[in-house]
C-alpha cells in the first residue's frame, strides 16, 4: 500500500497575522486529498520582501532558514503564488555562489507547490469539501500566474462547489496593484492600478472575489470597503474546504 505523502505547510507570513483560517483551509484540503500534513514550527518569512528591495544578505539568511526547516518533506505546498514562486523560482539563485546551500535550494525548489497546483496537478483532486452559494470573479495574482503557470487548477476546483458560479474578468492578467514592496514604493500607481482592478471585478455582477494571494485579497479588499462595495473578499482555499460559515470576508469585522 502507498504511503501518503509527506506535506509541509509553508503558511505565510500574512496568512498567520492577519487570516489563519487559511492555514486551517489548506490543511484541510490537503488530508482530505490524502497528505500527511505537518506545520514545521521554526518556519518564518521565506525572504521576499528583503529579497524585491536588493537586501540580499536578509534574504538569504531567511532562506538558510527555510531551506532547513522544510528540506526533509515530500512535498512543501504554500496558500500563495508570491511565496511560493520565491522559493520556487528564486530561492536557487540567491546561493549560486553557495555550494552548501544551491543544491539544498535546488531540492527545495523542485518540491515546492501552490496549494491548488498541487491538489489538481500532484494529488488529482477533482472534488470539493463544501458548497457555496453565489457567483465569483477570480483574481490571478501574478507570481502564481507568471512564475507557477497557476491558472486553470483553481478554476477546476471552484468548478466542482455546488452553487457556486465564477465569472472572468475582461483584464484577468493585469495586476492588482499591491506587488510587495511595489505599493509602498510606488502608492500612487498602486492605487490606480487596484482601482482599475475593482472597476473590472464590479463589473461582473459577481457577489464574491476570490484569490489565492493574501496581499492580492487585503489590497483588493481595502479598496472595495473605500468605494463601499459589498463583495465579500475570500482566498479560494476558505471556499474550497467549506470554511466560510466560520470567519467574517476579509476587510469585515466578526459578526
Amino acid at each position: 500500500m502507498q504511503s501518503r505523502p509527506r506535506v509541509a505547510l509553508f503558511v505565510t507570513c500574512l496568512v498567520d497575522l492577519y487570516r489563519p483560517t487559511v492555514g486551517f483551509a489548506a490543511i484541510r484540503l490537503l488530508e482530505a486529498a490524502g497528505c500527511t500534513v505537518e506545520v514545521p514550527p521554526t518556519q518564518t518569512c521565506c525572504g521576499q520582501p528583503a529579497y524585491n528591495a536588493g537586501d540580499r544578505a536578509t534574504a538569504r539568511d531567511l532562506a538558510r532558514a527555510v531551506v532547513d526547516a522544510f528540506l526533509s518533506y515530500d512535498h512543501v505546498v504554500v496558500p500563495s503564488g508570491s511565496c511560493g514562486g520565491t522559493i520556487a523560482h528564486h530561492y536557487p539563485s540567491l546561493f549560486e555562489d553557495d555550494p552548501q546551500y544551491r543544491p539544498r535550494a535546488e531540492a527545495l525548489a523542485a518540491k515546492t507547490h501552490e496549494l491548488t497546483s498541487f491538489l489538481v496537478d500532484v494529488m488529482g483532486m477533482d472534488q470539493t469539501l463544501a458548497r457555496y452559494d453565489g457567483v465569483a470573479a477570480y483574481h490571478d495574482s501574478c507570481s502564481g500566474l507568471r512564475e507557477l503557470g497557476v491558472r486553470a487548477q483553481p478554476r477546476r476546483l471552484l468548478a466542482a462547489v455546488p452553487g457556486l458560479s465564477v465569472k472572468e474578468l475582461a483584464e484577468p492578467e493585469q495586476c492588482c496593484g499591491f506587488g510587495g514592496t511595489f505599493c509602498v514604493k510606488y502608492p500612487e500607481i498602486s492605487t490606480r492600478m487596484v482601482t482599475d482592478k475593482v472597476a473590472d471585478i464590479r463589473a461582473t455582477g459577481a457577489d464574491t472575489l476570490l484569490a489565492g494571494d493574501m496581499g492580492c485579497l487585503l489590497n483588493m479588499a481595502g479598496r472595495l470597503k473605500r468605494e463601499g462595495s459589498d463583495i465579500r473578499v475570500r482566498h479560494v482555499a476558505e471556499v474550497l474546504a467549506g470554511l466560510t460559515e466560520e470567519v467574517a470576508p476579509i476587510g469585515e469585522a466578526a459578526p
